[in-house]
C-alpha cells in the first residue's frame, strides 16, 4: 500500500525536523517549514537540512 497524501516538512523551536500532513492544522509548537509534497519527498528534505540531531537548546549550550 502506498501512501499518496501531500505532506509538509514542519519543524519546531528546538529546530527538530518532522512530517504533517498538508490539509491539517499543524500541532502546538510546530511551524511549516515550506516544503510540502510526497511523504518521500519531505522525508528527502529533512534528510538534506537536517544534518544535526541535536535539539536546538544543546547546540547552543555546547558551542
Amino acid at each position: 500500500m502506498t501512501d499518496e497524501g501531500v505532506y509538509r516538512v514542519v519543524l519546531n523551536d528546538e529546530e527538530q525536523y518532522s512530517i504533517w500532513w498538508a490539509d491539517r492544522d499543524l500541532p502546538l509548537g510546530w511551524r511549516a517549514e515550506g516544503t510540502a509534497g510526497s511523504k518521500q519527498e519531505c522525508l528527502e528534505r529533512i534528510q538534506q537540512v537536517w544534518t544535526d540531531m541535536r535539539p536546538r537548546s544543546l547546540r547552543e549550550q555546547m558551542a
